[in-house]
């Protein structure tokens, strides 16, 4: 077989997908890599041992099954390096004890993915780090808040449950300046939708429990980083002790193969949905990009690929004691929305948004925000499902 470097280079989403991580040639022709149980690696002498003078050294360092989804990662990114951790939290904490001290400031976006925020509140203050949260649509702006020990700057662009978007490039080039550190959660969109580290991110976070595992049942963190801050990433992680598991990064690599199959499917079903929800009275607004109606639509358009399959609307309510009884008569009729947390799989979600934790975003003041994963079943399953949702709150 020839080499397909220079093929794949050139080559369409669904083509790399389906080759990227693993030569067969490099292990007896199976198209599959192996999937490489160790803890402990033998040496051949103390010279090789004490030198570390072999490519595997201990479990924790990877194995062909790691690395064969770190390259793969690398590839979709364009990034240096890519480390596997146990899940999409982990993908952010790992990043933030690697690049953050006593004393330091950071910057973290006030549309964050909840537990972010409580390992910031928490465990990130308690070890001395000054945490400060910024309105998700500051952009450049983002000047006025940088101090001299400012250090890191946090991004996450659509935001969890309510879809800001970021100017990341915008951002990106003013922390630059500062010498700070760019991290971006980019786990909506997916390198597929979306390379953070083009447009000037330096660390690049996925949880890859949702999309690239596509079956709700694997739980996983990558992150990338490019040339100038890989070392540290990597020295943080082995440092820290942490790794993703063999069995668990085969399972992703081989999700990843369908990925872009998936994500064109999400798209267009959750798209389909949004668009019909936005037409209903019942309905306030609808939280997704790819709206026109979206206000943060434009940067959607210019720097994204297309979306993926999670939005949120804003559900009618004429008060707010009516709310969460609105929200849960809506909730509770559901038969095909399973009501769970996660995203991603193949099954449709709903869920209630809790946005008590917002400092400047705060929540709408026309209703309860419903958050929505769309599936991959059938668009008229999905809306009739819907409907009698919505006959349920017409009552309450």
């Amino acid at each position: 077989m020839k080499d397909r470097k220079d093929m794949l280079a050139g080559a369409g989403t669904d083509t790399k997908l389906c080759h990227i991580g693993h030569d067969p040639s490099s292990f007896h022709g199976f198209v599959n890599p192996p999937v490489v149980h160790a803890s402990t690696v033998l040496f051949p002498d103390v010279k090789t041992m004490e030198t570390r003078a072999q490519k595997y050294t201990y479990g924790t360092r990877g194995t062909p099954t790691t690395d064969a989804l770190c390259e793969a990662i690398d590839a979709l990114e364009g990034s240096a390096g890519t480390i596997l951790v146990p899940t999409g939290l982990a993908a952010i904490t790992v990043p933030f004890l690697a690049f953050l001290s006593a004393g330091d400031h950071a910057l973290i976006v006030d549309s964050v993915y909840s537990p972010c925020r409580h390992f910031c509140d928490t465990m990130l203050t308690r070890l001395g780090v000054e945490v400060e949260y910024y309105d998700p649509e500051l952009g450049a702006g983002i000047q006025s808040l940088i101090r001299p020990n400012t250090k890191l700057v946090h991004t996450e662009a659509p935001g969890s449950n309510t879809f800001e978007m970021q100017d990341i490039r915008a951002i990106a080039d003013v922390a630059h300046k500062h010498g700070c550190v760019v991290t971006m959660d980019n786990t909506w969109a997916t390198p597929l939708y979306f390379r953070p580290l083009d447009f000037g991110v330096d660390i690049s976070i996925h949880a890859a429990t949702k999309y690239p595992s596509g079956h709700s049942d694997i739980l996983m963190g990558t992150v990338s980083a490019n040339a100038a801050h890989w070392d540290r990433l990597r020295e943080a992680n082995i440092t820290l002790g942490i790794c993703g598991s063999p069995d668990d990064s085969y399972m992703i690599l081989r999700g990843l193969r369908t990925m872009n199959l998936r994500l064109e499917h999400h798209g267009r079903s959750a798209l389909a949905v949004a668009e019909w929800l936005e037409g209903r009275d019942d309905v306030a607004r609808v939280l997704h990009p790819a709206l026109p109606s979206f206000p943060g639509h434009a940067i959607w358009k210019r720097d994204f690929k297309g979306a993926s399959g999670i939005f949120s609307f804003v559900l009618a309510a004429d008060a707010p004691e009516k709310f969460k009884p609105k929200a849960r008569a809506f909730l509770d009729e559901l038969s095909l929305f399973g009501l769970g947390y996660s995203w991603g799989g193949f099954e449709s979600l709903a869920v209630m948004v809790n946005l008590e934790d917002r400092r400047i975003r705060k929540a709408p003041s026309e209703g309860p925000v419903i958050r929505l994963q769309i599936g991959l079943e059938n668009v008229e399953d999905i809306l009739a499902d819907l409907q009698r949702g919505f006959k349920a709150t017409a009552a309450v």
